[in-house]
């Protein structure tokens, strides 16, 4: 199998949707530093930028859990 297989591979796996679930809450820690900024500097337009991002946020990890459900994890967070 090339790298690239498996690259892809793990990025179906376990293990990297876990990788990836870290990765996406990480950075959510700067758009919630984004958002503070923006609100001690009544900079509405980053305000917006951070609201948008911390959507796609919740979306991606939405979509995250949901293939783990699909892996057929079986943590008790996810029911």
């Amino acid at each position: 199998m090339s790298a690239l297989g498996k690259a892809k591979g793990f990025k179906k796996s376990k293990s990297g949707t876990y990788l990836s679930i870290g990765t996406t809450a990480f950075g959510a820690i700067s758009v919630l530093k984004q958002a503070k900024k923006a609100r001690t500097e009544n900079d509405t337009l980053r305000l917006v930028d951070a609201v948008v991002s911390a959507a796609a946020i919740a979306t991606g990890l939405a979509l995250l859990l949901r293939e783990l459900k699909r892996i057929g994890d079986d943590d008790v967070l996810l029911g």
